[in-house]
């Protein structure tokens, strides 16, 4: 049977195609706090004039953490079910739970075009930097989570952790062997370099505390990684990992805890200001868990001062927020586990 449509429909059909032409691949920011729950966010919340950049965020969720056979996960199973989407052991890095290899999102994508960056305040090999890029079967085994990262597909990082390229048991420089990457020594020197893939060591091991004088900044890191990315025409998906919450967590020290916090918030405003600029940029940000079992005891509003307990130096299984702004970010509301981070990124940036 032969029919006619109206020249409407006609009209409806060519823009939907060429909206659907004219969408861009969006921008990850990923924010990670290691170690940092609600009771972190709230204290960093009440020292900081009553408001933070999480207030934001246009959507809230939760995350259930528990890693495979453990109720209390660490950094590394954490790590591995955000950017993997699978639970696993503790201290495992981008293995399933029968130690198989899996595809994490930062493979995904650069398989798609993406320019990807991994910012962190501890070594660029601890855990949750290392569970997106890294496979091994224990997070301590720094030396081979460092060779993975030279053949990695990973175009900037930033992080401590040199000592474990150049000053290795096998005597081999992995820094010298490495003819795909430009390694610089500076902020300013990453800033100037023009190099299609740079690595920053901020530090031999560990980087400082920002109480020690930690230089530079998350924010000043974020920043200078986003001049490079947006300069060009490629998408781009950035984690940046607040380290040493966690760090401070574990020391039961209330001034470190929030110390820390204020450099990853500002980090996190820095992030905002650039996404309401360029609004095809999406930011999460969550934890891996919490540490400390922190609670707020009491305080004085007026005086921004708290009052805080520890019940512990170790980890503990509460759920933790995950904040979205930009598009897509109603995919990241609700109650889920972990694992869900990694197919919400998966289902946003259309690659399922």
């Amino acid at each position: 049977m032969y029919y006619s449509k109206s020249p409407i429909y006609f009209l409806f059909f060519f823009i939907s195609i060429a909206n659907l032409l004219a969408q861009k691949p969006i921008n990850v920011i990923f924010f990670i706090g290691d170690g940092t729950g609600l009771p972190q966010i709230s204290a960093g919340n009440y020292v900081n004039d009553n408001h933070t950049a999480f207030e934001d965020f246009q959507y809230i969720g939760l995350s259930k953490t528990h890693s495979y056979d453990n109720l209390v996960t660490d950094s590394a199973a954490s790590g591995t079910a955000m950017s993997s989407g699978m639970k696993t052991h503790n201290r495992v890095i981008g293995l399933d739970e029968n130690k198989n290899p899996i595809p994490n999102i930062l493979e995904l994508c650069q398989s798609n075009g993406y320019k990807t960056a991994l910012i962190a305040t501890s070594t660029i090999l601890h855990a949750t930097p290392a569970s997106f890029f890294a496979k091994v079967s224990s997070r301590y085994k720094y030396e081979e989570i460092a060779f993975q990262l030279t053949k990695s597909e990973v175009d900037y990082f930033m992080g401590g952790g040199k000592k474990y390229f150049t000053s290795r048991k096998d005597n081999r420089n992995l820094l010298l062997e490495d003819n795909t990457r430009t390694y610089v020594s500076s902020i300013g020197e990453f800033e100037k370099s023009s190099a299609e893939k740079i690595g920053y060591f901020t530090a031999n091991d560990d980087p400082k505390t920002i109480l020690e004088g930690r230089n530079p900044s998350l924010s000043k890191m974020l920043l200078a990684t986003l001049e490079k990315v947006a300069l060009q025409d490629s998408p781009f998906f950035i984690m940046v990992e607040g380290s040493q919450i966690d760090w401070g967590g574990h020391d039961n020290d209330i001034d470190y805890v929030l110390s820390e916090f204020k450099d990853f918030n500002e980090s996190i405003q820095a992030a905002l200001d650039f996404a309401k600029k360029n609004k095809n940029t999406l930011i999460v940000v969550t934890g891996d868990h919490e540490t400390g079992g922190l609670a707020i005891s009491g305080g004085e509003m007026e005086n921004n001062k708290i009052k805080t307990v520890f019940s512990t130096t170790g980890h503990t299984a509460i759920m933790i927020p995950v904040f979205s702004y930009g598009p897509h970010s109603e995919e990241f509301k609700g109650i889920y586990d972990n694992t869900q981070i990694f197919h919400k990124f998966k289902k946003s940036l259309a690659f399922d």
